[in-house]
C-alpha cells in the first residue's frame, strides 16, 4: 500500500507538470480528489487491513490528499496570473492622451423648451420654484377654490394614493404656497409676486395624438397692485415670441377654471399644420395651449392675501404641447417613447 501512495504521488507531480489551462486542472483535481478519484480509492480500501496498519496509512493518505490540495491551489493560481499576463501582452498599445470618441447625447426637447421659457421669465423678473409630484387635496383643489365633492373635479381623472395624498394633475396645486411664501414680501416691501414653477403632472387619461397621462406644465403667478389681463397677455406674448423667434398667432376665449375669475384658453395657430387642420390640433388648426385668468379673490384669500387691495394672474403653459409646436411634433406619445432615434435628432439650439 505504501508503495502505491508513492507511486500516486510521482504520477500526480508528473501529471501537474503537464497541465495547460483551467479546464484541465480541475479534471486532475476530481481524478484525485473527487468522490471517484484515486485518493479517494485508497481511503475506501483501507477497510480490508488491520487496525495498526490503517493508522499509519491513515496519516500517509491524508499528508498525501494535503500535499495535492496544495499545489492544485497553487497551480490555479499560477495559471490565473500566467493568463492576466497574456491577455496584457496581447493587448494593442493605447494611447491615453487621445481624448476618446463619445457619442453625444441630447437633451430632452421638453427640457430644452423648459429652460428656454425659464430664461424668459427670469429676464422678466420672475423666479423658478421646485414643486412635490405627491400633494395633498387641499393644495390640489380645496386651496384652489374647488372644495370636496365640487363637480370641477370631475374635470381632472385624479391619480389618488392610500394615504389620501395624490399625484398632482397640476402645477396649480404649488400656487397656495408660493402665496405664502411671498406673501409676506408682498405685503410688508411693495415687491410683487412674480414665480414660474414647472412640474409633471398625471391625470388618468384615455391616450391618443394630443393627450397623455402623464405629461409636462410651467405654472406662473403674478400679483400686485392693479395687475390686469393686459399684463398676462403681454407676458405670454412676449413669451411665446421668444421660444418661436418670430410673433405667433393666439387667440383668447372664454374658459372655465375654479381658480381664476374671469378665466381663459390661451390657444395658438398649429404649428404642425400651420392652421389647416390636422389630428394633433383635432382638425381645428388651433392647440390649446394656455389655461389662464386673473387669479379668483378665494384662492388670493387661502393664500393669506387681501383680494381687496391686490390682484394677479395665473396661467398653466402646456410644456408638452409647447415642445410639440416648436419641434412638430405629431403625437404626444413619442415624448413618453423612450426612443432613442426619436430623440435624438433635437439639440440645445438656445
Amino acid at each position: 500500500m505504501n508503495e502505491k501512495i508513492s507511486e500516486l504521488r510521482k504520477q500526480f507531480e508528473a501529471e501537474l507538470q503537464n497541465v495547460k489551462d483551467a479546464a484541465e486542472l480541475e479534471n486532475m483535481r476530481v481524478g484525485y480528489l473527487g468522490k471517484k478519484g484515486s485518493i479517494t480509492a485508497i481511503l475506501k480500501d483501507m477497510g480490508k487491513i488491520s487496525d495498526e496498519e490503517r493508522r499509519t496509512l491513515g496519516q500517509e493518505v491524508n499528508v498525501l490528499k494535503n500535499e495535492v490540495a496544495d499545489k492544485l491551489a497553487a497551480k490555479k493560481e499560477e495559471l490565473a496570473r500566467l493568463e492576466l499576463e497574456e491577455e496584457i501582452n496581447s493587448t494593442p498599445d493605447i494611447d491615453i492622451s487621445i481624448p476618446p470618441v463619445l457619442e453625444r447625447g441630447s437633451y430632452h426637447p421638453i427640457t430644452l423648451v423648459q429652460r428656454q421659457c425659464e430664461n424668459v421669465f427670469k429676464s422678466m423678473g420672475f423666479t423658478v420654484e421646485d414643486y412635490s409630484e405627491v400633494v395633498t387635496d387641499y393644495e390640489c383643489f380645496e386651496a384652489l377654490n374647488i372644495p370636496k365633492y365640487h363637480p370641477a373635479r370631475d374635470m381632472q381623472d385624479t391619480y389618488y394614493l392610500e394615504n389620501g395624498q395624490l399625484l398632482k394633475s397640476h402645477t396649480s396645486a404649488a400656487q397656495n404656497a408660493i402665496y405664502k411664501k411671498y406673501g409676506k414680501d408682498l405685503i410688508e416691501k411693495g415687491v410683487p409676486i412674480k414665480a414660474i414653477f414647472p412640474g409633471r403632472c398625471f391625470r388618468n387619461e384615455a391616450t391618443d395624438a394630443c393627450h397623455e397621462n402623464t405629461f409636462f406644465q410651467m405654472e406662473g403667478v403674478m400679483v400686485d397692485k392693479n395687475i390686469s389681463i393686459s399684463n398676462l397677455i403681454y407676458f405670454m406674448k412676449t413669451m411665446l415670441s421668444e421660444v418661436f423667434n418670430r410673433d405667433i398667432k393666439v387667440r383668447l376665449r372664454p374658459g372655465f377654471f375654479p381658480f381664476v375669475e374671469p378665466g381663459f384658453e390661451l390657444d395658438i395657430n398649429c404649428e404642425i399644420c400651420g392652421g389647416e387642420g390636422c389630428p394633433s390640433c383635432k382638425h381645428s388648426g388651433w392647440l390649446e395651449l394656455c389655461p389662464c385668468g386673473m387669479i379668483h379673490p378665494e384662492v388670493l384669500k387661502a393664500g393669506g392675501i387681501d383680494p381687496e387691495e391686490y390682484t394677479g394672474f395665473a396661467f398653466g403653459l402646456g410644456l408638452t404641447r409647447l415642445a410639440m409646436m416648436k419641434y412638430s411634433i405629431k403625437d404626444i406619445r413619442d415624448l413618453n417613447s423612450g426612443s432613442l432615434d426619436s430623440m435624438s435628432q433635437f439639440t440645445d439650439d438656445e
